[in-house]
């Protein structure tokens, strides 16, 4: 996140748009891989935001990788999301109005390995027995995934 935390230096905890990448990450039995945050202590998506030259997939392979260690073998476009519903304030303060390019991701390699810098877990849940405690940003995508993919 080094672009973010640049910028975040120079403008302090005022709004900014953030764009980024999420991965709707189901393995053989159709399970959704979450990531246990840190930050919020919120279960959420693998994603985070774009660097610099990145396009948004680059950015999902990039964080796929980095908090999951695993690495997509095909990544299928879902949806973007912006507007007032993506505004998030994180417990430290800052503010952000995301612009979020889902993608899903059925078929990947690698080795599942948490990031232990951002998040305290990593877990395979059901579609039909997600967590209660949804970050904010990723409950929106995920009730749009659910809403679509019947």
């Amino acid at each position: 996140m080094g672009y973010m935390m640049d910028l975040r230096k120079k403008v302090g905890t005022e709004p900014l748009i953030m764009v980024g990448a999420c991965v709707i990450i189901l393995n053989e039995s159709h399970q959704l891989l979450m990531q246990l945050r840190e930050d919020n202590q919120c279960w959420g998506l693998i994603g985070g935001s774009m660097e610099l030259g990145e396009s948004l997939e680059e950015a999902a392979i990039r964080e796929m990788k980095e908090e999951s260690g695993l690495i997509p073998d095909q990544l299928e476009l879902l949806h973007t999301f912006s507007g007032r519903d993506f505004y998030y304030q994180y417990p430290h303060g800052d503010e952000v109005y995301n612009v979020v390019t889902a993608y899903t991701c059925r078929k990947y390699s690698g080795k599942l390995q948490n990031d232990e810098d951002e998040a305290i877990d990593l877990k395979f849940f059901s579609l039909k027995e997600l967590p209660i405690n949804i970050s904010p940003p990723d409950k929106l995508v995920l009730d749009y995934y659910l809403n679509t993919s019947k």
